[in-house]
């Protein structure tokens, strides 16, 4: 499996020194404004007011505010694989391979909480299932699936896992059906334990 994060859509060139940790500055910069306000208070003039430049270094780094969006959520997708390919238990690597699948759709869901509409917008645009970072998760629940002694088709089976991680279906659940993310993370749990039981009896 490949161990370095991937990007949402196509890889990236790599960003040296000064570039990358300005870019890093200004995604951070977003994100906390997402966490405080919502997706609606990111313009470029907020994100540049939060991280203490000008506004046209924003349009320089992004082109436009769609295209803020879409590194925001690609900056978002590659801490998440950072998380679960080299951070602490149970995310990340040293707990039980079921332990690590609950915590995964755990932390997808938490994901959706903060950025659905971004992530609902990405799933629409084209790059929903053939994302490099898709393919990611996507190997990494079938290399979990296989630890745990899962029997069975696994790449069919991992793609059953995540679908109900898809941020439409979650933000539909939450928001229109009103089921709280902690039971949809909780059911999500339940179905990685059972689809995992057959191996531990």
């Amino acid at each position: 499996m490949n161990t370095r994060p991937l990007s949402l859509t196509d890889d990236s060139p790599v960003e040296r020194g000064d570039a990358a940790r300005n870019r890093k500055r200004l995604l951070d910069a977003a994100t906390q404004l997402v966490d405080e306000h919502g997706v609606d208070a990111v313009t470029m003039e907020a994100v540049a007011t939060k991280a203490g430049v000008g506004k046209g270094t924003v349009f320089r780094r992004f082109g436009s505010r769609a295209g803020l969006m879409l590194a925001l959520l690609d900056h978002s997708e590659r801490e998440l694989q950072h998380a679960f390919l080299f951070g602490p238990p149970p995310l990340g690597p040293g707990a039980d391979p079921i332990e690590r699948l609950v915590a995964f759709g755990r932390a997808r869901i938490a994901l959706v909480d903060v950025q659905g509409e971004l992530l609902r917008a990405a799933e629409s645009a084209g790059v929903r299932f053939s994302a490099p970072a898709h393919r990611v998760s996507l190997i990494h629940v079938q290399t979990l699936l296989r630890e745990a002694g899962t029997v069975g088709d696994l790449p069919v089976l991992a793609q059953a896992l995540l679908a109900p991680l898809d941020a439409t279906l979650v933000l539909h659940q939450w928001r229109e059906l009103g089921y709280p993310l902690e039971r949809l993370a909780d059911a999500w749990a339940d179905l990685a334990q059972r689809m995992t039981r057959p191996a531990h009896r």
